[in-house]
């Protein structure tokens, strides 16, 4: 076997994350990766002052750490809460008159985004934590069955992209870097 010398591996972001389980059921790593993409997003979101994490990236793009919290919030109410859950809440960050606003209107508090986006969190792990892998909701765009195994990778997806843009995003606020 090939042995590659440790200092060629990609650097580790400073953080405290939980290990990835190596073996598990499917609730056990789906929800494990899911959370890890979860906390790798308040690693790159902690460190730096409030107000850097409205700084945009590169023009023309409106993208912010800010605005990928405020994304992400909205993310976990639309998968967990309002399609799954079938729950009557109202979206966040979002009209038919300002679709782009969790990106473009930066206004609003960054800790009581990050709040908002914890609390968002915690309300999809509880709908998670009670439901079966197999259990649908319906998907409000199609009116099709989705199930709660679907959305599970759709959320790591997201967060997975998400997360890229947020490592480029920090590194360009202070230069910190890694996975």
């Amino acid at each position: 076997m090939t042995k590659i010398p440790e200092e060629n591996y990609s650097a580790v972001f400073a953080g405290d994350r939980p290990e990835l389980p190596k073996v598990g059921d499917e609730r056990e790593v789906l929800t494990s990766f899911l959370d890890w993409q979860r906390k790798t997003l308040e690693m790159k979101c902690s460190g730096i002052a409030p107000e850097r994490l409205s700084d945009l990236g590169v023009p023309p793009s409106t993208m912010s750490l800010h605005g990928l919290i405020r994304h992400l919030t909205g993310a976990e109410r639309w998968w967990f809460r309002l399609q799954f859950a079938g729950q009557d809440v109202p979206m966040i960050y979002y009209s038919d008159e300002d679709p782009e606003q969790d990106f473009d209107d930066l206004a609003g508090d960054v800790e009581e985004a990050l709040a908002r986006w914890k609390q968002e969190c915690q309300l999809s792990r509880d709908i998670v934590a009670e439901a079966d892998l197999d259990q649908t909701g319906t998907e409000i765009r199609t009116g099709k069955p989705v199930s709660l195994r679907v959305i599970l990778v759709k959320m790591i997806a997201e967060y997975a992209r998400h997360n890229g843009h947020a490592d480029l995003l920090r590194e360009r606020i202070d230069g910190a870097v890694g996975h």
